[in-house]
């Protein structure tokens, strides 16, 4: 830029030739059967659903990044994780463990935990409200704790840069350091992020890149469900979940969460119908609704909500081509129940079930649907049938559908229409 000034620094080097210098280290490669790994010692947190999301707990030296929309429960997990993990009556997994809150006052997060713990006697947890990233790497590399918790990284600020919290240069700048202190410490950092309103995480993309692992909070506020995702794992599977409860007492695990899902229709109502989807490797039974009405409207109305609206259209029109129902004419809603959002494929048979049980007055409550639905009208197979088909035997539900049993949606609906 012309007619401007600006301020940089040069790196000084007393070396004038590293070729040359007996004190520059040289680094050979190795084999892969000259290196020595073992397996790392992980911290269990307590909540055996957050366990199976980390891949069996913690991992010394790790760095993970929470993510989740405002108020979904983030420093509530955390705050209950550190609780459990400093409790000095568990001598088996007692561990010191340092919460650092730069959004709230420390009087604040004692409020929070006196409603979520009952007993905080017996607590070890150092808490510390501090916004400045380097005095914060200078007291963690002098307690040395076992678990360090920061809420959040996009609050975290340094004098060494310019920009506020939150800007690209601060996030990138107070994550490097974190990850420096994390793996030459072996301590494990949690990291609290915010999300943008298209529900990815706030800062730049490297941000992900950086940590070790990336797990996503996410549940309606309407609703007690959360959902634990596991976006990115270094040290364990992907795309596992854990299933809890947001209560007035914090989070609670769900004790049966195959059935979280499902809803007390003890009148077999038309428009309901049953699905078994994956999340990582364990299995959900769930209730897909439908409500077909006539609608007055030149182009009739299509609600979705828990499911991909535009997979929903592509249903539909195979409904009214392949099977010959006039839902060109209707108002249809489609709603999964419980407030989970499903992206699996194997619900679409579902789907169609629900709409067709609705449009027909037939109820279909002892049925279950499962299996993706093609353009031609046929039934193609998902992922882990024969898993999904003895999940829903095994809760005492006989009537599957699937494309074992049926190769056209067509036949589906004769065979369920009879």
């Amino acid at each position: 830029m012309w007619n401007s000034l600006r301020e940089f620094q040069t790196k000084r080097s007393n070396i004038k030739d590293q070729s040359h210098s007996s004190n520059v280290k040289i680094t050979q490669p190795k084999t892969l059967g000259e290196i020595t790994s073992k397996e790392k010692d992980r911290m269990t947190t307590g909540f055996s659903e957050a366990d199976g999301v980390f891949g069996g707990g913690i991992v010394p030296g790790s760095v993970t990044l929470l993510a989740g929309d405002p108020g979904v429960g983030k420093s509530t997990l955390l705050l209950q994780l550190a609780l459990n993990l400093s409790n000095k009556s568990n001598k088996t997994n007692w561990s010191h463990v340092l919460y650092i809150s730069a959004e709230e006052s420390e009087e604040q997060v004692k409020l929070r935990a006196q409603r979520i713990a009952s007993k905080m006697k017996d607590s070890g947890l150092l808490l510390l409200s501090l916004t400045d990233t380097d005095a914060v790497v200078s007291v963690i590399e002098k307690t040395k704790p076992s678990l360090v918790i920061i809420d959040s990284i996009q609050t975290m600020e340094s004098e060494n840069l310019s920009g506020l919290s939150g800007s690209v240069g601060q996030v990138r700048y107070g994550c490097s350091q974190f990850v420096k202190v994390a793996k030459t410490n072996r301590i494990p950092i949690i990291l609290v992020g915010h999300v943008t309103k298209e529900g990815m995480v706030a800062g730049p993309m490297v941000l992900s890149h950086m940590v070790d692992t990336v797990l996503f909070l996410e549940g309606e506020k309407t609703t007690q469900t959360r959902i634990l995702r596991s976006l990115k794992n270094r040290f364990g599977p992907v795309d596992e979940v854990g299933v809890f409860f947001m209560d007035q007492g914090g989070m609670i695990e769900a004790k049966n969460p195959e059935q979280i899902f499902l809803t007390q229709n003890k009148k077999n109502a038309p428009g309901s119908v049953l699905t078994v989807i994956l999340e990582g490797s364990r299995s959900f039974l769930v209730e897909v609704q439908a409500l077909a009405v006539f609608s007055k409207l030149p182009i009739p109305r299509r609600v979705v909500s828990g499911i991909d609206s535009r997979r929903v259209e592509l249903l539909l029109a195979v409904l009214q081509k392949h099977c010959r129902l006039s839902v060109d004419t209707m108002d249809i809603f489609v709603n999964v129940a419980g407030g989970i959002k499903i992206s699996d494929p194997a619900a679409d048979v579902a789907v169609c079930l629900a709409v067709f049980s609705s449009l027909k007055n037939i109820s279909l409550g002892d049925r279950v649907g499962i299996g993706e639905v093609g353009l031609l009208g046929e039934l193609r197979g998902v992922g882990l049938l024969e898993k999904r088909v003895k999940e829903a035997k095994k809760l005492g539900f006989k009537h599957i559908l699937s494309p074992d049993t049926h190769s056209l949606l067509k036949d589906v609906l004769e065979s369920v229409g009879k």
